[in-house]
């Protein structure tokens, strides 16, 4: 008995040795064993897939990436982050909203709340906008004037009421508006008329900025589209119908053909006080396809047709007499001429026609400076003389032509002219015979 008793002590001895050596708890329980074991604690990290910084540019990049996609919530977690969190978040924010191209265009506000998660941080960010998400896809990115100028003309041929440009191009509010004049007076077939802008910079200073350009109209944009297609085929079709043997010729052709086809607007002209003024006199549309214009339709329907041939022409914009007006400098075998076709209409051609800067100073008055200098030699008198001199010369060859034609022609009238007219030279032998007779 006292054995008995000794072997099981011993056996609850052993099982108490197996449990204190295995480190776990067993529990009996109708005759099943349930083990647990203790979860060993790791360091918690941010999900994959989420966004990961590590410093102030990367932090301050993700941000911008999310006005960029119009997002109006977002997280950032921060891990083994170079710095302050919490202090870089808000300095980036204020930056962002107050100094940054986009953020000064596109946000009412933006803030950040970092918080701390064991070895990261969780930076949460709350976005308010002022600008819809197609108005921020719609920036364009320019990086030379040359560019600058191909984007304006597009959006201004197109005749959108808004156009959003960065740059990083040294240039001011003042510069883009002279560029979008300089666009409409160098391209009259592709821009009807001029529009009435206004320019918004983002931010006020620095080099890198966003242009906000809105644009006005006295017509919707579909109807000036029209009027653009229209004016298309009306200096194409007067294109053709110049005519001469020369360039001189055919420069004096296409102002005969537009003096003929339309008319000065001498009370139009009067009210206008500015260049480039939403009237339809003074575009090239009023000259070519309404028939009436004012010196600065004139000259912008004169460039237009001077670009379809191939002819370098500019408009000048000035005064005649005091009052507003416009003109054309063209260049013409290597010399340069004012051209004025609305003065070319009122007093007649040879009045305005391939005129120097001498000629034109005493009424015209222009920005000379900045203007290239007309000293050709070469007048209307010049060219109208070579024309009356070809038609005489043609005149004389036709009448020779004529002549010789009568000549011909004599045999077939009469029968018997024909046949007599052979034997007049048969006497011509005889007198030889006379001679040697005498």
């Amino acid at each position: 008995m006292r054995r008995q008793k000794a072997q099981g002590i011993l056996v609850l001895l052993m099982l108490i040795l197996v449990i204190a050596l295995s480190g776990c708890a067993t529990i009996l329980e109708d005759d099943r064993l349930t083990e647990s074991l203790h979860p060993v604690m790791q360091p918690e990290r941010p999900p994959e897939e989420q966004i990961e910084v590590s410093n102030y540019d990367e932090l301050k990049t993700e941000l911008l990436n999310f006005v960029v996609q119009h997002v109006n919530t977002g997280r950032i977690y921060a891990t083994n982050y170079d710095g302050d969190v919490t202090a870089d978040a808000q300095v980036a924010c204020r930056e962002i909203l107050n100094y940054d191209p986009i953020g000064t265009y596109a946000l009412l506000d933006i803030s950040c709340h970092a918080t701390r998660i064991v070895s990261y941080y969780e930076v949460d960010v709350n976005i308010d906008y002022k600008r819809t998400k197609q108005q921020i896809e719609s920036i364009v990115n320019v990086s030379t004037l040359r560019y600058l100028r191909t984007e304006l003309l597009n959006v201004m041929s197109d005749y959108r009421e808004e156009a959003v440009i960065r740059t990083t191009l040294n240039i001011t509010t003042e510069d883009i508006i002279a560029l979008v004049r300089e666009t409409f007076y160098q391209n009259p077939r592709r821009t009807v008329m001029m529009p009435v802008m206004a320019v918004e910079t983002f931010p006020v200073s620095g080099n890198d900025k966003i242009y906000e350009l809105r644009f006005g109209y006295v017509e919707r944009a579909s109807i000036l589209r029209q009027h653009g297609a229209n004016l298309e085929r009306y200096v194409r079709r007067n294109a053709e119908l110049a005519v001469g043997e020369n360039d001189a010729e055919i420069l004096l052709s296409l102002i005969e053909n537009l003096t003929a086809a339309s008319i000065y607007d001498a009370g139009t002209a009067r009210t206008i006080s500015v260049h480039g003024a939403q009237n339809f006199a003074a575009t090239a549309f009023g000259a070519l396809v309404n028939g009436s214009a004012v010196g600065e339709g004139f000259a912008m329907a004169f460039k237009a047709l001077c670009d379809e041939l191939g002819f370098e022409c500019i408009v000048v914009l000035g005064h005649l007499d005091g009052m507003i007006h416009a003109w054309n400098i063209v260049s013409l075998y290597g010399d340069h001429y004012h051209i004025d076709v609305a003065m070319c209409s009122v007093d007649g051609i040879e009045s305005a026609f391939l005129k120097t800067d001498a000629d034109f100073v005493e009424r015209y008055s222009w920005n000379m400076e900045g203007t290239i200098s007309c000293k050709g030699t070469l007048t209307y008198e010049d060219i109208v003389g070579t024309e009356e001199e070809a038609e005489s010369q043609g005149e004389e060859a036709g009448g020779e032509a004529g002549q010789n034609g009568d000549t011909q022609e004599t045999p077939d009238d009469s029968d018997g002219e024909t046949e007599e007219t052979p034997d007049e030279p048969a006497t011509e032998p005889d007198e030889p015979e006379e001679t040697e007779e005498t």
